[in-house]
């Protein structure tokens, strides 16, 4: 079977219509161009860690640390570095191949905190770890020195569409996003970039979404789809849970409009079945969280998922391996 075209120039309506196709199709369509692109019994292993948490301004509606919202998080200081790499030690250990380290920082400054951040990702890369990092706006210099002590991937999602962003954030702009992500690609940094669902958006927002993503001159490498955590204390807390399926048609429309992507399934999954996760793989999803905390909201344990790997016949990712093979 021949590969499927990698492309940039997806319309809105092109992207509702596989949005929209029969769920069980749209399935089989995603999993096949899968095929073509990946190693279908490969899942990419992740871990995150807050290495400082809580007391951020931002408004983001969905977020337990913003400093303006009572959500009763414990919020810490930046970690010490020693901390940080027994925490990734440990996550090597129990097979994690990627470590993200999140700060809740609406930007990122250069002073002696962004100092000791690049002396954690010098010595996460020296275990042999992909390294990511979520630290919010960076220029492009600031990107220049992540790379330049071992960084691999810099997280920072659209969260949702632009007609539907400011109502879930006022305190940075949808473009100051996208700037963010053109430093990352300026310094030769691999890009995370993926939205939430559930947040009180439209369909067509979540085309919408998509359709920014997919038209990027590069695709991001890593596509996290994440379903709503609702936090009391947020302006968000009262939504209703994202239903299962629209996870489904989420992964598997991010699949097919991006084939080489690794797709995430992120925040969300410990609220799913092991028969729920397996779906979202068949759909398309390639990537995990895994461990016992997402920043500050509950995870799968690594034990979990290790008897989930077991039983679906999966296996981890090995770390760099950036080029997927093409499969018939």
């Amino acid at each position: 079977m021949q590969d499927v075209q990698i492309r940039h120039d997806w319309t809105l309506e092109e992207i509702k219509a596989i949005y929209n196709t029969p769920l069980l199709e749209l399935v089989y369509r995603a999993a096949t161009i899968h095929r073509q692109y990946q190693d279908t019994a490969e899942v990419q292993v992740c871990t995150l860690l807050s290495i400082k948490t809580g007391g951020c301004p931002e408004d983001c509606a969905y977020c337990p640390q913003a400093a303006r919202y009572n959500t009763d998080i414990n919020v810490h200081g930046l970690l010490k570095k020693e901390d940080v790499m027994s925490y990734a030690q440990k996550a090597k250990d129990a097979g994690s191949t990627r470590f993200c380290m999140g700060a809740a920082w609406r930007e990122v400054r250069d002073n002696r905190d962004f100092d000791r951040v690049i002396e954690m990702v010098k010595g996460v890369n020296e275990l042999g770890m992909e390294v990511c990092c979520t630290l919010g706006m960076l220029n492009e210099e600031q990107a220049k020195k992540l790379a330049d002590a071992g960084l691999f991937a810099y997280n920072h999602n659209l969260d949702t569409s632009r007609e539907h962003y400011e109502e879930i954030i006022t305190t940075r702009t949808y473009d100051d996003r996208l700037q963010t992500l053109d430093n990352v690609r300026k310094a030769g940094v691999s890009v995370c970039c993926g939205g939430i669902i559930g947040l009180g958006e439209s369909h067509e927002d979540r085309i919408a979404m998509l359709y920014t993503l997919s038209s990027l001159p590069a695709h991001p490498e890593s596509v996290p789809i994440n379903a709503l955590t609702r936090i009391k204390g947020t302006p968000l807390e009262h939504l209703p849970k994202v239903e299962f399926w629209d996870m489904v048609r989420m992964i598997a429309t991010t699949r097919i409009l991006m084939p080489k992507a690794m797709v995430r399934l992120s925040a969300g999954r410990a609220e799913m079945s092991m028969s729920d996760q397996a779906l979202c793989f068949m759909a398309g999803a390639n990537s995990i969280f895994t461990g016992e905390k997402l920043l500050t909201t509950g995870n799968p344990s690594f034990e979990e998922d290790h008897m989930m790997f077991e039983l679906l016949g999966l296996k981890a990712r090995e770390a760099f391996k950036t080029e997927a093979a093409s499969c018939c």
